[in-house]
């Protein structure tokens, strides 16, 4: 049985996507309807969409803002899309080729004075309402823990939670009826039990921590994305890898090892849905083939596709 075990845990494939560099690569979301991975360059503003069947990556760079920090597809408007400009989400149009995209109007603000905050890693839950968070871009983001998590539904924006440092990673699991949240200031990841008619997070409870002895060797836990059977697959940002953990025992079920250190998050894609697509970035001088987006085959696990926002 373990050699079995053993043979299982090797047989994974990690292949970079062609020319799919992105400086600080991130929020990787699967487009079912067009076969298709969008995901962002958070400090280029810009927009990126690799074609499953064409097998090859567009890139965009938004008109006059700097900063993408998250792309989520706005539900019956194709060419329309919810990005993060700073502390603003905005409605950004792009036809998915062109080499710009256009802001066309503003769907909503936090924070609108920390002008050393940005949006970071956002999502929509199962149900197509908007979460995502700020952190500290400018100063140390461990140090200022100014953020925040918000829900957006229907024109409402509500705080999930204060006292935050880099709003990361975000996951729903509707069978087991749980949100799953990283801030990355804390090193690890959180359960809370979740109402999916209402939106609504509560119980807060440490499942995965990535502390070590030392401070200075914790793991950074960055994005995060579930399987159908409920495990979550967790990216570090200075590990090169991604913990498949088991979030009912905490155990680390399969670590999935890249060629490159900084690995900002991961979803599952492709036509069954199989293969976990994974986003890095080259900050701080990491050499190649860091902020190459990658593809992870043979995991022998399905995901789910990402879900459009309902504005």
């Amino acid at each position: 049985v373990y050699i079995c075990l053993l043979i299982l845990q090797m047989s994974y494939k990690v292949e970079p996507l062609p020319d799919s560099f992105a400086g600080l690569g991130e929020g990787p979301h699967w487009d079912e309807a067009r076969q298709s991975l969008y995901y962002v360059d958070i400090e280029a503003g810009g927009l990126l969409r690799y074609d499953y069947q064409q097998n090859k990556v567009y890139k965009a760079k938004i008109e006059g803002e700097p900063l993408a920090g998250f792309v989520l597809p706005i539900e019956g408007r194709p060419q329309e899309f919810a990005v993060g400009c700073g502390r603003r989400v905005e409605i950004v149009q792009w036809d998915g080729v062109s080499p710009t995209a256009k802001v066309v109007r503003q769907l909503f603000q936090v924070q609108p004075l920390l002008e050393k905050n940005r949006l970071n890693d956002a999502k929509t839950d199962p149900r197509g309402r908007f979460f995502g968070g700020t952190m500290r871009y400018i100063g140390d983001e461990f140090e200022f823990r100014h953020g925040e998590l918000y829900r957006w539904e229907a024109g409402q924006t509500s705080v999930i939670k204060g006292d935050v440092g880099i709003s990361n990673g975000l996951a729903w699991d509707e069978k087991a009826k749980k949100f799953y949240y990283i801030d990355t200031t804390d090193y690890e990841v959180k359960s809370y039990d979740y109402d999916f008619e209402t939106g609504v997070a509560t119980n807060p409870k440490v499942v995965f921590n990535l502390r070590k002895t030392s401070p200075k060797d914790h793991l950074l836990p960055d994005g995060l994305t579930i399987d159908t059977e409920g495990n979550l697959y967790v990216a570090t940002f200075n590990g090169a890898t991604i913990f498949k953990v088991n979030p009912n025992t905490g155990k680390v079920l399969l670590e999935i090892k890249f060629p490159t250190k900084q690995i900002t998050s991961a979803a599952f894609g492709g036509p069954n849905l199989d293969i976990l697509y994974v986003t890095t970035a080259a900050k701080f001088d990491q050499p190649a083939p860091a902020g190459t987006t990658f593809k992870v085959t043979g995991l022998n696990a399905t995901g789910f596709p990402g879900v459009n926002l309902k504005i």
